[in-house]
């Protein structure tokens, strides 16, 4: 099949970051995927335990896995530390690991863009905040003019780093991550940089979104209340819900011999996106394999190539079905499957970008992770990876993010 990427010049990957709750950097992080390591516990950062209920009594924590304190370059003054937000730290230790690895240091700043994925990401550090000058809004920071504004990391990072060419975030929900590096990949397409990051914020819920995400039944886990280890439980039949996990991720993406690269992981093939017109949190089968099969026929492929699915796989009893039901509509039932989020919790607005980090890093080890806590599957005709990581060589993978909204996106990425 002649591929619709014929003219169009090779995007490859050449440098990735990861900040996880399970792993700190990409060696970190893939160690405790391929030992299905996780950190999942009750959350306990100032801002996202909820109050005491009115009616007396203790809050009860949300079950979820929350990250150390990033490890920052030391080139980084600390008086910026001291006004970053968890956010912020987050996106310049990832950043540093994604721009070191890639030697982006050697590339002309005029010529490098950044795409962040996701809004309104500092709202447990806002929260805090609403909360200590309730009483003296007088002696607010003047910095929070600009801390409110999803612009406030490209401002940070590109205060840090040498990215001059252009900087935006683009919101997509849950598939903010994954549209940031389709939006990367495009802007080294079309020529308008020569390299671009993509960056899957760290988004920092408060007690607020998490008190809204568990009303809508988005979030669990009641069934699990009692056991944070086991309530993440993607495409099995005991899920209730998606259990947050705090994590950022950077993905470089640059032109094929543009210039003295490191050894690239993998090579853009194609993507897509979809939409279903809603505002409601309703998955569609219809949309999520639109945007699989838009995948695949830009990459050129048929669905029969794909070795590898790395899916949205959240916990949602609803949303869980639905995109096994795209993937078996679109003729994916050979493929090997696990689940990311089993072992990471879902990260929101990072969740796109750490997937397609981990899909990477699984491609160059050869090896799959498992998937935690699949007890009982929700379809047994899928090629599951279970309880412990397997061998597996990937050399064309898919990768899929879905969104509040509507907003469905899939990558293929080809190993190099």
């Amino acid at each position: 099949m002649p591929s619709p990427r014929a003219d169009r010049p090779d995007v490859v990957v050449t440098g990735l970051g990861v900040t996880t709750a399970v792993g700190q950097g990409k060696d970190d992080f893939l160690e405790a995927l391929l030992e299905g390591r996780h950190a999942f516990g009750f959350m306990r950062r100032p801002g996202r335990v909820p109050p005491p209920p009115a009616t007396g009594g203790a809050a009860t924590p949300f079950p979820g896995a929350e990250m150390g304190e990033p490890t920052l370059p030391g080139s980084i003054s600390a008086r910026t530390v001291r006004t970053a937000s968890l956010s912020a730290r987050a996106a310049l230790a990832t950043l540093h690991e994604a721009w070191s690895e890639a030697g982006l240091d050697e590339a002309d700043p005029s010529r490098i863009g950044l795409v962040v994925g996701g809004s309104n990401v500092q709202q447990r550090e806002l929260t805090l905040l609403h909360a200590r000058h309730a009483d003296r809004p007088e002696f607010l920071r003047p910095t929070y003019g600009m801390a409110f504004m999803d612009t406030d990391l490209c401002g940070f990072c590109t205060e840090q780093f040498p990215i001059r060419g252009f900087a935006h975030t683009v919101g997509g929900a849950s598939a903010s991550g994954l549209l940031a590096v389709f939006q990367a990949v495009r802007a080294v397409q079309s020529g308008e940089v020569d390299v671009c990051i993509a960056l899957g914020a760290l988004m920092d819920l408060s007690y607020w979104e998490c008190l809204a995400f568990r009303t809508m039944g988005a979030m669990g886990s009641s069934r699990w209340a009692d056991d944070p280890a086991a309530a993440c439980r993607p495409f099995d039949r005991g899920h209730d819900g998606f259990v947050f996990g705090e994590a950022c991720a950077a993905v470089v993406v640059e032109r094929a011999g543009g210039r003295r690269q490191p050894a690239p992981y993998a090579r853009f093939l194609g993507g897509g996106r979809a939409l279903d017109g809603t505002r409601n949190p309703h998955p569609s089968v219809e949309g999520e394999a639109a945007v699989v099969r838009a995948a695949l026929s830009e990459a050129g492929l048929s669905a029969s190539d794909v070795d590898y699915v790395n899916p949205h796989g959240t916990g949602s009893p609803t949303g869980d079905a639905v995109e096994l039901q795209a993937l078996a509509r679109c003729g994916l039932t050979h493929a090997r499957i696990n689940a990311t989020k089993s072992i990471t919790g879902h990260g929101l607005t990072a969740a796109g970008a750490v997937e397609i980090v981990a899909t990477l890093l699984q491609m160059r080890a050869g090896k799959l992770h498992p998937t935690r806590n699949l007890a009982d599957p929700l379809d047994e005709a899928f090629p599951w990876v279970r309880e412990k990581a397997e061998e597996h060589e990937v050399r064309t993978a898919l990768s899929l993010s879905m969104g509040f909204g509507g907003i469905s996106a899939a990558v293929c990425l080809e190993k190099c």
